[in-house]
């Protein structure tokens, strides 16, 4: 039978309690055995493992040890001069069973998606060669596959085939979205392989076009006109994919989504395509959520190509959104398994969990604090912020600040300075439920901007003199 792992973790006092509360479930879970070493730190995040080397000693037999996750810098030197694996676990200790493969599923696989996105340049004649380009290469980077020129109803665009020539040879994809017929004939003689879109309108000349065909109905609500055009491309043998067109809310788009119901019932082996935009441009809400649900429904329903565009600002990262929702529903269907604990990206406004230590342990650590630095929590509803001059709660962050500074000694500007940064951080996380951990980047999916807490700069500093 082979022997317990023997793992030593490395902690300053402030966190001590905490991290055997962690290890007391967390051992028997992961079947290990564990001792907890406190070295001559308040604040764990601010070891270094020079530091380290100096102050830690090892009297027993371990496998390996365990650092706070702040503890950056190289860990070699430590694994040589005590002769064990050293690493760094979470920079928040309560994420350790994550740490340790508890409490996390294993990692799915987001590779995987079979739904194209077409990414429209709107209003594309009106934009120089260098605008248009920026625009597709942003495009391409969050994950579109193809580029459609929007074009601007009325006008006939003299420069749509040389633009279609120049995106060619920049490698992109590219479709036309036009009734007109020099524009759509120009572009598809350059290259462009799709053409947004045919209907009754049209057909006559479209059905002898190059390309394939995206066909509507003439009116919305007309499915008749559909079924009529979709029997002339077939008859023609062209290449098509059916859209009925989603409509905005309040204007029909229940019956619109029906409809797409109905596509797939009447010709369940059609390509399909789907213009989300007149729901996230056209609905005055953050466009995440939205691109999620639609994407549920392409993939259930087999919509394998979706329009969309960046237009309006809440839209503003809508491919982006798209491009991860497609790979999350894809999973979902693919695994029969909810779309839930998978992959966090899109959870921005709010985080898909949020820890507390609670009123005890609170009032523990705030007992326990000897040095001025100040600690700030979030929990229940309230701001607490604490050093060893005092203990301030409540919801206000000016009224705290203005308390903390009066009671607290040697407050000067930089501190001031890092103190309203980190309350103001604070106050987010409260006002929206999200996890405040101090000193660290609050969570918004993909959108997050890491950034470099005041250990980290001030050891930069250090290291730099």
């Amino acid at each position: 039978m082979a022997s317990r792992e023997r793992i030593l973790f490395v902690t300053g006092r402030l966190a001590e309690r905490s991290l055997r509360r962690v290890l007391e479930s967390l051992g028997p879970q992961v079947g290990f055995d564990y001792e907890v070493s406190v070295l001559g730190i308040s604040v764990a995040a601010l070891m270094h493992p020079d530091w380290v080397a100096n102050k830690l000693t090892i009297d027993e037999n371990f496998d390996r040890v365990v650092l706070p996750g702040w503890c950056g810098g190289n860990l070699d030197r430590l694994s040589q001069q005590f002769g064990l694996p050293f690493e760094a676990g979470p920079q928040d200790l309560f994420d350790l069973p994550e740490h340790f493969g508890r409490a996390a599923r294993e990692e799915a696989d987001l590779s995987q998606y079979d739904i194209e996105i077409l990414a429209e340049i709107n209003h594309a004649p009106r934009l120089s060669d260098v605008e248009i380009v920026q625009q597709v290469d942003a495009y391409r980077q969050s994950g579109a596959d193809l580029v459609d020129l929007g074009c601007v109803p009325g006008e006939t665009w003299s420069r749509c085939g040389d633009v279609t020539r120049l995106l060619r040879r920049e490698g992109f994809r590219v479709s036309i979205d036009s009734f007109d017929r020099v524009e759509v004939e120009t572009t598809v003689e350059a290259g462009a392989e799709l053409v947004l879109s045919c209907n009754g309108a049209n057909i006559d000349w479209t059905a002898d076009l190059d390309a394939e065909l995206v066909v509507i109905p003439d009116t919305p609500s007309d499915f008749d006109s559909l079924e009529r055009s979709v029997a002339q491309l077939r008859e023609r043998n062209v290449r098509f994919r059916v859209d009925p067109v989603l409509e905005p809310i309040g204007f029909g788009f229940a019956a619109s989504l029906a409809r797409y119901f109905e596509v797939r019932r009447r010709w369940p082996d059609a390509e399909m395509l789907m213009g989300i935009g007149n729901l996230t441009e056209l609905t005055e809400v953050d466009s995440a959520g939205i691109n999620v649900l639609l994407a549920g429904i392409c993939q259930e329903l087999g919509i394998r190509s979706v329009l969309t565009t960046e237009v309006i600002n809440w839209s503003r990262t809508a491919v982006r959104e798209f491009d991860l929702a497609r790979r999350l529903v894809q999973h979902a269907v693919s695994q029969n398994t909810l779309p839930k604990h998978v992959d966090s990206n899109l959870v921005m406004l709010r985080d898909a969990k949020v820890r507390e230590l609670g009123e005890d342990e609170l009032q523990e650590l705030a007992s326990r604090l000897k040095d001025p630095n100040f600690r700030i929590f979030v929990e229940r509803g309230e701001l607490h912020l604490m050093n060893r001059d005092g203990y301030w709660r409540g919801d206000d962050p000016y009224v705290l600040f203005e308390q903390a500074v009066a009671e607290s000694a040697g407050v000067d500007s930089a501190h001031a300075f890092y103190l309203g940064y980190e309350l103001c951080k604070a106050t987010t996380a409260l006002t929206l439920g999200k996890q405040y951990r101090q000193d660290e980047a609050l969570q918004w999916g993909f959108l997050t901007v890491p950034e470099v807490s005041i250990h980290e700069r001030r050891r930069g500093t250090k290291e730099d003199e």
